[in-house]
């Protein structure tokens, strides 16, 4: 096989359909990519690895400037990626860029995380690479990485990231709970993603009335996709088992007097500094978990 010309005439065909302006763009280009990358593949095994230098000095001339050695060689790696059977198959929303982000993972699992998030979620460039230096995969629960690679059912917990990330925009000192309510509200659409999907914000000290005193909720939310309201407590200290008692009433008062008999049960979520796994492992009221937060400063 002559290898050098079918990869230029695969590589003359991509750059021609640049031109074109359509939704399978995407996908045409990374089909090429995949076909240049198996050829590169089985002309590095016949000849050895440094036909990908003599071939980029070619390529520059004939087809263009990027496709130095650098590029060719993302380009077998890409290759590589996706003949593996157990990475998920190539879609319409993933585009070079994407690959390119997801070349450097080595880990399987994190890689088919990332190409789910993709799909579902739509995401640019950006937004990928923001997800993928935030360490969203590392930061979800061991169970629930589990769950991903087994195809089983997911829960409402299972996708808040621990520790939760919390951006901090106008670099305030934490004092107090009120101080970390007011961070998160200044971005809480932030706030919001770390908890997983499907979260709607409903109430910020949200006020109730037990016996002939008013207690107030830090946060109340909502989540449409599991159908329930999950109360949010915050704590600028270590997890305390009064702690405990005091989100299961809030939530046992949202229960009674807030959710429809279409609701699920409601979900209780404490934010604390540091968490402590002995309390929750005698509380008997599995709805509640514990995450610890992390602040992050901007400039």
């Amino acid at each position: 096989m002559d290898y050098y010309n079918e990869i230029k005439n695969e590589l003359i065909l991509n750059e021609a359909n640049k031109k074109i302006k359509d939704y399978s763009k995407n996908k045409y280009e990374l089909e090429r990519y995949y076909n240049v990358g198996k050829l590169l593949f089985e002309a590095g095994n016949k000849y050895g690895d440094d036909v990908i230098g003599k071939y980029s000095n070619r390529l520059i001339i004939d087809v263009g400037k990027k496709y130095d050695k650098s590029t060719l060689f993302k380009i077998r790696k890409f290759y590589l990626l996706f003949s593996n059977e157990k990475v998920a198959p190539m879609v319409p929303q993933l585009c070079w860029s994407h690959c390119l982000l997801l070349l450097p993972i080595k880990n399987i699992d994190k890689i088919n995380y990332y190409i789910r998030q993709i799909i579902s979620k739509n995401l640019t460039k950006r937004q990928l690479q923001d997800i993928i230096k935030n360490k969203e995969y590392e930061r979800l629960p061991e169970n629930t990485k589990n769950k991903i690679i087994k195809n089983e059912i997911i829960t409402i917990t299972d996708f808040i990231h621990n520790p939760i990330v919390i951006k901090n925009m106008t670099n305030y000192n934490i004092v107090s709970e009120k101080i970390l309510q007011k961070i998160i509200m200044e971005n809480i659409s932030s706030f919001l993603k770390e908890l997983g999907d499907g979260y709607t914000f409903v109430d910020n000290e949200y006020k109730i009335k037990i016996g002939d005193r008013y207690n107030y909720i830090d946060l109340l939310l909502f989540n449409y996709k599991f159908n329930c309201f999950v109360v949010v407590e915050l704590k600028i200290s270590e997890l305390k088992k009064e702690h405990i008692g005091q989100i299961e009433v809030y939530m046992n008062y949202i229960d009674k007097q807030i959710k429809s008999i279409n609701h699920d049960k409601t979900i209780g979520l404490i934010i604390c500094k540091k968490d402590n796994k002995l309390v929750l492992e005698y509380c008997s009221d599995k709805r509640i978990i514990s995450r610890e937060f992390v602040l992050v400063n901007y400039l």
